[in-house]
């Protein structure tokens, strides 16, 4: 059964137009909603969300992502093709570097613009509403099979977005909040290489000035306690045992984060 994966910040009642496009054209396609609830126009965040999950996803799963501030100008959509030969997976979506670091995080990667009327919505395109318009029945024909070359040109110069831009100051790790989820964990873009070779599990270390445990999962402290760990997607997450560290240290998405082996 074809696979689609929907990515967005638009909350209730919008994803509900994408998938009523999607399965009129694929009725055969199953629809997996990783999020709606990115924050407004926080592409980075989109962007982790897809990465932290694109490697469980079978061959062939097509994966829409709408975080999407610049839809009606004159960005362009985007078809990717990713991953090994006979182990791809497609992403559809805007060119704002949105979908390219689960791309990245497949290997090879093939980049199109989306010009092909064809494969839009036959009725018209909204200047506001690309998701329902463009992106959706792109994704849904890619899921029966169309080929990647359909959708348009291949292109090279792509809007890039990279995580990793954080900096090392001898003991110094400056880093950035790339996503805070439900349970108020603060997850930054601080790579569990880049982390274990300043720190050994056990230890201690300072976040924005405050000293927590370094360990390897939440209940190694006390309750209402912070500390630090490499979360599950592979980054320096910041935690509060059974508590928010997003509320304890105040960090937004996007915020710095300076972290101090000690």
């Amino acid at each position: 059964m074809p696979l689609i994966s929907l990515t967005t910040d638009f909350g209730d009642l919008y994803p509900a137009a994408m998938k009523a496009i999607i399965l009129g054209i694929n009725p055969e396609v199953q629809i997996i909603d990783i999020t709606h609830s990115i924050r407004q126009a926080g592409i980075r965040e989109g962007a982790f969300a897809l990465y932290s999950l694109v490697q469980y996803f079978p061959h062939g799963t097509v994966h829409i992502g709408v975080v999407d501030p610049g839809v009606g100008t004159s960005r362009r959509a985007l078809a990717i093709k990713a991953g090994d030969e006979g182990k791809e997976q497609f992403f559809v979506g805007p060119d704002n570097g949105l979908l390219i670091p689960a791309a990245c995080r497949l290997g090879k990667m093939e980049v199109h613009e989306i010009t092909n009327p064809e494969l839009m919505l036959e009725s018209g395109i909204s200047a506001t509403f690309h998701g329902r318009d463009i992106f959706a029945p792109v994704g849904a024909h890619l899921s029966k099979g169309t080929s990647i070359d359909a959708v348009g040109p291949e292109i090279s110069d792509f809007v890039n977005l990279n995580f990793e831009n954080f900096g090392i100051d001898g003991s110094f790790l400056v880093g950035e909040v790339i996503f805070t989820d439900n349970f108020g964990n603060v997850i930054t873009n601080i790579p569990e290489n880049i982390i274990l070779r300043f720190s050994t599990f056990g230890s201690q270390m300072e976040v924005n000035g405050r000293k927590v445990s370094f360990v390897q999962t939440y209940g190694l402290v006390g309750q209402e306690e912070p500390l630090a760990l490499i979360g599950s997607h592979g980054f320096l997450e910041i935690a509060v045992n059974k508590g928010s560290a997003a509320r304890q240290f105040g960090l937004k998405s996007g915020e710095q984060v300076v972290i101090k082996t000690v």
